[in-house]
């Protein structure tokens, strides 16, 4: 079954402010309202019950968040029963969170730590005893440190095995509870954060394209990384669908945050730099997903710098999910730049060849243009 789930971000507040206009019965009954959070931004509890580290406290313990770190965060670890009532408050029908895996196996791989699997069991059977849906998220952005460290974390190929390792301690301890899984949260985010430009963990990045990188190559590891983590996606969902998918009748997928493009001018160029931006952004993760190989205008201006599937990686990728998961948050306008196709040094921002820029609209807080209507 091909299921499309939406996660709207800002929605439960929008629906507030247009109380008058809007309730429940304007959505279908099988429409889900719920929220989501990442393990980092909630748990705290980073170093008790045998949590190690993760690139996320590496990153926030050097001070990139001006001394912000998610040491105690919303402390859900020991809070959860007090958030799950706040969540019954509110009246959410789902809950999508994620797992930390150096809380789940300190080492990246091998021995399963009982605590974490304690944590985890308790904040499930407290979400389905008043009713809320748990959906899980396995990697939002906190890969293991000691994977990081021994071999690189997803620009090597060795991600593939202890990921899928790392899913099925999962699928084993939380499948009797757990229908909805989503095995990585935006990879085209953390990937272009992380290993092009350099402004989120692990900071893989070079000059001229970086941001106070010491080590990586902006040319290459984003295709890299992007890579193995679709390659580590269908490696787990290949294990769910084989060993637990038919007994327990759950549903695997993958998130990917989404855009709407629009031409900033009826320009022919400016209306092919869309669709090429619509390929970059995110053909890039879905055309592997959907058609097994990336999209056609990225291997021609990427070249030899971007990783070939094999034929039976392609197969294994190819329709490899139940469901599309999309984090939409607004609409930008783009503008051909064809002319940084002909630098001798590219990275994925110049390989786009097009210029973003919001739309001019009414803002949220966090300055993001209010566009609906480009869901």
């Amino acid at each position: 079954m091909l299921r499309v789930s939406f996660f709207l971000c800002f929605l439960l507040i929008k629906l507030s402010l247009c109380a008058d206009k809007y309730s429940r019965d304007d959505f279908p009954p099988g429409y889900v309202f719920g929220a989501s959070s990442s393990a980092y931004q909630v748990e705290g509890a980073a170093d008790q019950d045998g949590r190690t580290a993760s690139i996320l406290d590496t990153y926030t313990h050097a001070g990139k968040y001006d001394g912000a770190t998610g040491d105690v965060a919303c402390d859900q670890y020991h809070k959860y029963k007090e958030d799950v009532q706040l969540m019954v408050d509110i009246g959410l029908e789902a809950y999508r969170f994620s797992i930390s895996w150096s809380r789940l196996i300190p080492n990246g791989r091998g021995p399963v730590n009982p605590k974490g699997v304690q944590y985890y069991n308790n904040l499930i059977n407290e979400l389905i005893s008043h009713g809320i849906e748990p959906h899980v998220t396995l990697h939002h952005s906190d890969l293991s440190q000691a994977l990081d460290d021994e071999y690189g974390g997803w620009v090597s190929r060795k991600i593939v095995k202890d990921f899928t390792g790392y899913a099925d301690a999962c699928f084993k301890n939380f499948r009797d509870r757990v229908l909805h899984w989503t095995t990585m949260n935006e990879p085209n985010v953390f990937i272009l954060g992380g290993y092009d430009v350099g402004f989120f963990p692990p900071q893989r990045c070079s000059a001229p394209f970086g941001v106070n990188c010491s080590r990586g190559n902006s040319s290459t590891e984003p295709y890299m990384a992007a890579h193995y983590t679709l390659l580590a996606h269908a490696s787990a969902a290949r294990l769910y669908k084989k060993m637990y998918q038919d007994k327990q009748h759950g549903y695997i997928g993958i998130n990917v945050c989404s855009y709407w493009f629009v031409p900033l001018t009826k320009t022919i160029e400016d209306e092919l730099a869309t669709q090429r931006a619509m390929d970059f952004y995110f053909g890039w993760v879905l055309n592997p997903l959907v058609f097994g190989d990336y999209p056609d205008v990225m291997k021609k201006i990427v070249g030899s710098r971007i990783p070939v599937f094999t034929s039976l990686e392609s197969r294994s990728v190819r329709g490899s999910f139940d469901f599309i998961g999309l984090n939409y948050y607004l609409t930008l306008n783009i503008k051909d730049c064809s002319s940084t196709l002909k630098m001798e040094t590219r990275d994925f921002m110049a390989d786009s060849a097009t210029k973003i820029s919001p739309l001019e609209n009414g803002t949220t807080t966090f300055e993001f243009p209010i566009t609906p209507w480009g869901l």
